[in-house]
């Protein structure tokens, strides 16, 4: 029924997620954002983080469908592969999440 899509599904589970909030300059610590307010960047999407790891040939999902856990009206998230099966980076440059983040600004 679903294609062969389900390994496909369980593959992405694995890897890091990314919620906009986290890059959100107009939000504070203690709303989500994980990155220095001078790094991030005001009102950040999903299309727009996934455009910087398409840039960076970094493997993503977007999962419109889902919101962030702190607050519902934030929708939508990023899965991204930042390490392969064998845990070698995908990208040498970009090991953690934190450097997607600079790579985006």
């Amino acid at each position: 029924m679903d294609g062969g899509s389900g390994d496909l599904r369980s593959t992405i589970k694995k890897w890091n997620i990314i919620y906009p909030v986290y890059l959100n300059s107009k939000k504070t610590v203690a709303e989500g954002r994980r990155i220095a307010a001078a790094k991030a960047c005001p009102d950040p999407t999903c299309i727009e983080i996934a455009d910087c790891c398409s840039h960076l040939k970094i493997p993503h999902a977007i999962e419109l469908d889902k919101a962030y856990p702190r607050d519902f009206f934030q929708v939508g998230r990023v899965r991204v592969q930042l390490k392969k099966d064998d845990g070698s980076p995908v990208n040498p440059a970009i090991k953690t999440r934190r450097k997607v983040a600079k790579w985006y600004w």
